[in-house]
């Protein structure tokens, strides 16, 4: 990882066939935006266990993370992201997720993936998750 860069874990959690996305809130260069759910890794932290922290706060979600996926490295204009995402699923049969930070959430089936206006980080790893979808 390059000096400045935050690394950010997402979670492409699937349940029956459709993969959980997010919209942020206000603030920031990917405020609305869709996004895979995650958030950033704290120092000396396993990426496994940030993913499972950060879902299990923002979201009350309990996740075991499974296979990563792949990873992006996205400049906006403030900062730089290396977002690494991973398969994840739920450990128990839930209604959620509940929200706590981000304004909606959608599961997504394959066809729908590609129409969301995505957080731009994000994008570039869509294609990995619509395989996880078939």
């Amino acid at each position: 990882m390059s000096e400045g860069e935050i690394r950010v874990v997402c979670g492409a959690l699937v349940r029956d066939g459709e993969v959980l996305s997010v919209r942020r809130g206000p603030g920031g260069a990917a405020a609305f935006k869709w996004e895979l759910p995650g958030g950033k890794v704290e120092d000396q932290e396993d990426d496994r266990v940030a993913l499972a922290r950060e879902l299990a706060e923002e979201l009350h979600l309990d996740v075991t993370v499974g296979a990563y996926l792949e990873e992006h490295v996205h400049r906006y204009p403030s900062v730089t992201v290396r977002l690494v995402a991973y398969a994840c699923w739920d450990r128990e049969e839930v209604k959620g997720p509940m929200l706590t930070e981000h304004t909606a959430a959608r599961w997504l089936g394959r066809e729908d993936l590609h129409g969301m206006d995505w957080a731009p980080a994000d994008v570039p790893l869509l294609d990995s998750v619509a395989i996880l979808l078939r």
